[in-house]
């Protein structure tokens, strides 16, 4: 696994970071549970930034760096999925992309709405677009994604030609490379705050007991993304199960320091903080959740002889 990035990818994020700019400031004060910007949406699909894993000098490592930037704005984009699943469809163009686990039907789907494409995994892989009669808003959702309720699979949803295995794994490694994105914003948002924030005439980023737990949250940040990157190099089952467990174990313990750390303020909607920290939320119970990455890890690991 190379640590650095190719000319390539230097020229995409460099490209992205461009186009991500003018996005970067969270809305703030009358802010909504979920920030969207279709503007935000339209160019990155426009700017092919979705499509990087079909090409074969990129492949799905330069997906997952492209996810983990998209994921550290402010607005919800849907790019974990359609940035790993888009090269394995018929129609790549499909956009947005939502991946439902046919074990937990009754969770809310990110991005689900009429037009949608969805990939249901399950004992295998099937695809159907999402019609008015499947989709159910629901709009007072306190996770910071667009989220809506599936009524349930067509019994004429298209099989894939994709094994389960495969599906699972681009599924984990999207996870981690979100997860990634969204504590670095996470962890900046918070630090801004404990170095303006004064108390007890000092400001609250100089006291030791926050700089530790700090610390520990930028070591964390730091190991889900290189996992990430390793499990989106590789498609590794094992490596992806890992990255999708420790991503969702650090997005577990950093949400509850950063919003201890920013106090009654981190629970309003007058600080951004909740634009990232909601997204986590959401993304730790995905796919079975830690207990399931865990499973999935020892199988990989120390399958039964």
């Amino acid at each position: 696994m190379h640590l650095d990035f190719t000319d390539d990818q230097r020229a995409i994020l460099d490209a992205l970071d461009s186009l991500a700019k003018p996005f970067e400031s969270a809305p703030i004060h009358d802010a909504p549970l979920a920030a969207t910007s279709a503007e935000l949406n339209s160019a990155i699909v426009e700017g092919g930034f979705l499509d990087v894993a079909q090409d074969p000098d990129l492949g799905t490592t330069t997906a997952a760096i492209v996810i983990e930037r998209l994921a550290r704005l402010p607005f919800a984009v849907e790019a974990g999925a359609s940035a790993m699943f888009r090269p394995l469809l018929s129609d790549p163009s499909s956009q947005p992309v939502c991946l439902v686990d046919e074990r937990h039907l009754a969770r809310p789907v990110r991005f689900l709405g009429e037009g949608a494409t969805i990939i249901v995994v399950g004992d295998s892989v099937r695809k159907f677009g999402a019609e008015a009669g499947v989709v159910h808003s629901e709009p007072e959702a306190l996770f910071a994604y667009p989220m809506a309720m599936l009524s349930g699979v067509p019994d004429d949803a298209e099989k894939l030609n994709i094994p389960v295995g495969e599906a699972k794994v681009r599924w984990q490694v999207a996870i981690a490379a979100e997860i990634a994105g969204l504590l670095a914003a996470a962890l900046k948002s918070t630090c801004e705050h404990t170095t303006d924030r004064n108390q007890f005439g000092r400001p609250l980023a100089t006291f030791q007991a926050l700089r530790h737990r700090l610390a520990e949250a930028q070591v964390r940040t730091n190991g889900v993304y290189w996992l990430a990157m390793k499990a989106a190099s590789t498609l590794d089952p094992a490596d992806a199960a890992m990255a999708a467990l420790h991503a969702q174990e650090s997005a577990k313990n950093c949400v509850y320091d950063f919003h201890q750390f920013l106090g009654a303020m981190g629970m309003t909607l007058e600080h951004p903080l909740h634009l990232w920290t909601y997204r986590l939320k959401a993304l730790i119970g995905e796919l079975g959740g830690r207990g399931a990455q865990a499973q999935c890890v020892a199988d990989k690991l120390w399958p039964a002889r």
